[in-house]
């Protein structure tokens, strides 16, 4: 497992200087709560792209802040093969699911140079005892990955290629437009496969999936950078209504 250490090399950056701090904290914490919430956390050298954060089966020791650039979480099967189960973007945090049985149930990879703040859980918990709103923080995490579980058990269930991936990119544009990112252009940090690995699909799928799109002038994509031209068409695709070839 790769532990953040506090270290002197970096600049620090406080919680309440922090310019996501309105996405992943309480807005009604002020700035001594804040202090009080800043002691806990340690800040590291970056992970860099390839590196791990935990293995599946480590012990769960801390939830981890994401400030900068991406990692996927994935578990390995009894064949070996892997299982991509998230993407994790700036302000969003990591590890929650390893709090029921004490250990990491995936694995947590950057995706490419990315900067994290480590929350080790046991001083997060008693923290959050005497803040209730940082304790429903939490809680809120918690609940929006179990739906976002649910969204991708339907999604892989009932949609169709198109639709999966339509869907995909709308949850991305909508994810990084919450950050102050744009929403129509944006760079995807995973592959084709990983996307593939993530919606079900093959690669040669995804591939084929990106030139329908393009070609029906709702999006244009060059390597990883991706514009999106037509919004309403990309939601009627999502939601199964439209097609491409339409």
């Amino acid at each position: 497992m790769t532990t953040l250490i506090k270290t002197n090399t970096l600049p620090q950056i406080n919680c309440k200087d922090c310019s996501l701090s309105s996405l992943c904290l309480p807005l009604s914490l002020d700035f001594a709560d804040m202090d009080r919430l800043d002691g806990i956390v340690k800040r590291g050298k970056p992970l860099k792209k390839g590196e791990f954060l935990f293995h599946q089966g480590d012990h769960f020791n801390s939830v981890f802040a994401v400030r900068s650039g991406s990692l996927k979480t994935f578990s390995i099967n009894d064949d070996g093969s892997e299982q991509l189960t998230g993407f994790y973007l700036p302000s969003e945090l990591l590890g929650l699911s390893g709090l029921y049985s004490e250990r990491h149930p995936v694995c947590a990879q950057a995706l490419e140079t990315t900067s994290l703040c480590e929350l080790p859980f046991a001083h997060l918990d008693e923290l959050s005892a005497t803040l209730p709103s940082l304790r429903h923080q939490l809680l809120r995490v918690m609940s929006r990955e179990i739906q976002g579980d649910q969204q991708m058990m339907w999604l892989l269930s009932k949609k169709t290629a198109d639709a999966r991936i339509a869907s995909f990119l709308l949850n991305l544009s909508t994810r990084f437009r919450a950050r102050g990112y744009s929403g129509s252009q944006f760079r995807l940090a995973m592959s084709r496969r990983e996307m593939g690995n993530y919606l079900g699909l093959a690669v040669e799928t995804v591939s084929r999936v990106f030139t329908r799109f393009v070609q029906s002038g709702w999006l244009s994509a060059e390597g990883k950078e991706v514009r999106i031209l037509d919004v309403p068409k990309l939601e009627g695709c999502a939601a199964g209504r439209l097609n491409p070839a339409d």
